[in-house]
């Protein structure tokens, strides 16, 4: 459920904006309808009129399974928290000056937040999040544990680096296809290969 929670409005944030690269006179009408009167001197240009679609329905659904766990009256994850304010933040800015930098930052930001929370936790506060949120599932030797949010921490940083380069250096269809299936593929890779090095490590519970 967590990982469709998290993967959701990135598809959609995909498929808004080929819709509206492939239909620009409607995403062009749609965005003038609905998203001037938030723009500065409210006007939307024609060319952002895609992105700027697909960022208020990424906010949207971004925003839906909080609404969703807090309408059920259960406990909404600090990631679903940390999200929807920098998705809001970002997202917000993008649409109001109508540049899309902003949206494009919005994946490093979260990545170097993560980052940052794992680290600070880990060093200052003697608290290792990877472990509290896995010490369900496996048991590993504390120094495992340590070096496992290490390589999270390299992990989440390497990867806002990354989106900022394929940002800075590459169309913006580019970049949103990198954001849907190159930082998914890599996540995956990433985590295969944390489940064969874990697995030497591995305990049998007592």
């Amino acid at each position: 459920m967590k990982f469709l929670f998290d993967i959701f409005p990135v598809i959609l944030f995909f498929s808004v904006l080929k819709w509206g690269e492939s239909h620009s006179d409607a995403a062009t009408h749609l965005a003038y309808d609905y998203l001037s009167a938030f723009a500065a001197g409210g006007i939307v240009t024609a060319n952002l009129a895609p992105i700027l679609l697909a960022t208020v329905i990424a906010i949207i659904a971004t925003a839906c399974p909080v609404i969703y766990l807090l309408l059920r009256k259960k406990k909404v994850d600090g990631m679903l928290w940390l999200s929807l304010a920098i998705i809001t933040l970002f997202g917000g800015a993008t649409v109001y000056f109508q540049n899309e930098a902003f949206i494009k930052w919005k994946p490093t930001i979260l990545y170097w937040c993560l980052a940052a929370a794992l680290f600070i936790s880990q060093v200052f506060l003697k608290k290792n999040l990877i472990r509290i949120s896995m010490h369900h599932q496996i048991l590993l030797p504390d120094h495992i544990w340590q070096r496992l949010s290490f390589v999270w921490v390299l992990f989440f940083f390497s990867m806002g680096i990354l989106n900022l380069y394929v940002a800075s250096n590459y169309s913006t269809d580019t970049w949103a296809s990198f954001k849907l299936f190159g930082v998914l593929g890599l996540t995956f890779a990433f985590i295969i290969g944390q489940t064969f090095f874990l697995s030497k490590y591995i305990e049998e519970p007592k």
